[in-house]
């Protein structure tokens, strides 16, 4: 019997009113011995089917606004945009899946693309979803929007009465491989696979090495055979068709964590009262009632169908991983109850060559529909993302969103730009020392040279001033090894979330690229040595003695801005410093192992010196009352019309040691200027916050 598969594709259509109900027929080609155009209904009731084609034309489509053809889509992505994300939850999951499953047609396996997605960006790489065992091709209600900026979207739909076995969904998805790879040869592919779908995605990736493709699983049920549910499900096939309205119920609790599902898109800077006083009415009232229409969604013949299409796809994709190609990243969720799922990333950790792991702890088995993080932000923030055959932190960077943004001054840097409430100034042109930023260029290249606090605790608050103050988002140097996965049970965390904020591996071919970029960009010349110095060496710069940015930045004419902060001593003290520390035996073979760990990474082998060693290790802190942090950038230096810095050694230095001096003299400044903040102790600052409207600003001292 010949495999029969479909050759459908949705393409988004106009937007219409939410009162109206659309009316499109289609024209679906099915591919295989006997082909034929049959009409089915549209799906999800708002796009439009056609013969599958590949994205390219999707850079063109347009939407028709008052007789003229006006173009969705933007060259690129701008900072702080609307992703979306919370602003659909598990409930328009099932609105769309009872859309989706109103009609049953009866017809093959398909592809649509949500009108939620809109048109990404110029040279967007493809996404196809590959769903789990509800076959809808809903799972990523909650990530359209994110995703539909970033990439071309298609999802498969598997209908209730399909019965395409695992062979025949595999060459349904080889099918659209083949024809993007035709068209667009040089883009990679991502396959997004959900569960079952993880399986599907594997197999196909097995089959087709020679292709690009990125593989995001979730949760995949290659795990399947270590099911907890396996000894449960002979006695599912006794249940009686009128019995099996309780099956969904039980399966919604295994599956998914309930509180998760009906926490997404309740906002988190609630008081705790009102947020559980909405979990509590979305539970009761939206959630549990929801569970009921599961059954409409897998109804019990499709439910045995899909668990022995599981079962054998699950085997199908396991006898033939180790010929994986494909960069991979599994997502595990740490409660889930129908698979092991941390246990089966770390198994396909050590099986696949090219695999990264990342963990969330607080997740039942269908993360993409719990609360958790945007699935754009985690392909962000593990450098997924690439427009190419290979990831550029330039080219390919996307800017954060502002969700990204509100999630990360919330959730990450709450309590440390709370505590520290940091009081910012800037010099201009003519010298004069102002509050806020406006002495720091507006228009690029910009190199920020500065003081490395302890540990790098100025970054979170600087980077949120650039953004909120003059929508600037700098792109930080960040230690190579913060990019090396080397670990199978590793958290979604605040590593990945200074990824996603545009920190950049320091090295020479990155920092060329990023000012020929016309980017802000911010290096610090005392690297790791300065950021993690010993006792008695706060506020020393330990910088090389090579001119290593100025020649860099006179080759694009960029302006060098050097920056002072002090405010480290204020709220910690340095108790256990790198040579307290190789004292004691256990840490000494830990921080040498480390070390030596690092050296692969070859950075400043020309250096000598203090600045040379990269030792990397957590020095012991001990916390106090916290004070503030204060933030100096000193009068800009240019390097534009000055040809004569790229090749005058002696010159360049000139430049190198006034800038060193700009920041030694910021540094000073800041310390003795501190003195004179009536606010410098955070008591004071809660006392003044009790007395005022919450947005007026703690003042400082007058520059």
């Amino acid at each position: 019997m010949a495999t029969t598969c479909s050759s459908l594709l949705v393409l988004p259509n106009l937007r219409l009113n939410c009162n109206q109900r659309p009316n499109f027929k289609v024209r679906a080609q099915i591919s295989g011995e006997n082909k034929k155009a049959t009409s089915v209904e549209p799906v999800n009731g708002s796009v439009f089917v056609s013969n599958f084609q590949s994205p390219k034309g999707s850079d063109v489509l347009a939407n028709e606004v008052n007789g003229k053809v006006k173009s969705g889509r933007k060259d690129e992505i701008e900072l702080l945009w609307d992703d979306g994300y919370g602003s659909k939850s598990v409930k328009d999951y099932f609105a769309a899946a009872r859309e989706i499953l109103k009609k049953p047609d009866g017809g093959p396996p398909r592809w649509f693309s949500p009108v939620d997605c809109g048109q990404p960006i110029k040279d967007a790489p493809t996404l196809l979803f590959l769903p789990g065992l509800d076959g809808t091709g809903m799972g990523l209600v909650p990530h359209h929007k994110a995703l539909g900026k970033a990439f071309h979207v298609w999802c498969l739909h598997i209908p209730v009465n399909d019965r395409t076995p695992f062979e025949g969904l595999v060459k349904v998805v080889e099918d659209v491989l083949k024809q993007e790879q035709a068209t667009r040869p040089n883009k990679p592919i991502y396959l997004v696979g959900d569960s079952f779908g993880g399986c599907l995605a594997l197999a196909v990736a097995a089959r087709n090495r020679s292709l690009d493709l990125v593989l995001i699983l979730v949760n995949p049920a290659t795990s399947f055979e270590r099911s907890p549910l396996q000894p449960f499900l002979p006695i599912l096939e006794m249940v009686p068709e009128e019995l099996h309205f309780t099956v969904p119920y039980a399966l919604s609790f295994i599956m998914g964590d309930p509180i998760k599902m009906a926490t997404m898109g309740i906002d988190n800077q609630l008081p705790a009262g009102i947020k559980m006083e909405k979990l509590r009415h979305k539970l009761t009232n939206s959630m549990l009632p929801l569970l009921s229409e599961l059954g409409g969604i897998v109804p019990r013949e499709t439910l045995l169908w899909k668990l022995k299409l599981l079962r054998v796809g699950a085997a199908y994709a396991n006898s033939r991983i180790h010929a994986v190609q494909a960069e991979v990243l599994v997502l595990a969720s740490g409660k889930d109850r129908m698979l092991p799922s941390q246990e089966e990333s770390k198994r396909l950790y050590r099986v696949l060559k090219n695999c990264t792991v990342r963990c969330f702890k607080e997740n039942g088995h269908t993360l993409l529909l719990e609360d958790s993080i945007s699935l754009l932000t985690i392909i962000k923030g593990t450098c997924k993302y690439r427009r190419s055959w290979r990831y550029d932190f330039a080219s390919d960077f996307l800017p954060p969103s502002k969700g990204e943004l509100d999630y990360a001054l919330q959730e990450l840097l709450g309590f440390l730009r709370n505590a520290v409430s940091s009081v910012f100034l800037s010099t201009m042109e003519d010298g004069t020392i102002v509050k806020g930023l406006a002495g720091v260029p507006d228009e690029g290249p910009v190199l920020l040279v500065g003081y490395h606090m302890l540990m790098g605790l100025e970054l979170g608050p600087m980077s949120e001033a650039f953004i909120k103050e003059k929508n600037i988002l700098f792109r930080g140097m960040a230690h190579p090894i913060l990019y090396s996965e080397n670990d199978s049970e590793k958290d979604f965390g605040y590593m990945d979330w200074i990824k996603v904020f545009g920190a950049y591996p320091v090295t020479a071919t990155n920092l060329f690229k990023l000012l020929s970029a016309k980017s802000h960009v911010l290096l610090y010349p005392g690297g790791a040595r300065e950021a993690l110095h010993n006792r008695g060496e706060q506020y020393k710069l330990i910088w090389p003695d090579q001119q290593e940015f100025v020649r860099m930045a006179a080759r694009f004419g960029a302006t060098i801005v050097p920056f002072g902060t002090v405010g480290e001593d204020d709220i910690a003290e340095l108790v256990l410093d790198y040579n307290d520390l190789m004292k004691i035996p256990i840490l000494n073979d830990y921080i040498s192992d480390i070390t030596r760990d690092t050296k692969r990474f070859k950075l400043r082998e020309e250096s000598s010196g203090e600045v040379a060693n990269q030792q990397l290790y957590l020095p012991g802190l001990l916390p106090k009352i916290p004070g503030r942090f204060y933030y100096l950038f000193g009068k800009p230096i240019h390097t534009k019309g000055r040809p004569e810095l790229v090749k005058d050694k002696v010159e360049a230095n000139r430049v190198y040691l006034e800038a060193k001096a700009e920041v030694e003299k910021s540094i000073a400044y800041l310390l003795k200027k501190r003195e004179e903040d009536p606010y410098r102790s955070v008591v004071d600052r809660l006392s003044y916050s009790l007395t005022h409207l919450p947005e007026n600003d703690v003042p400082s001292f007058e520059p």
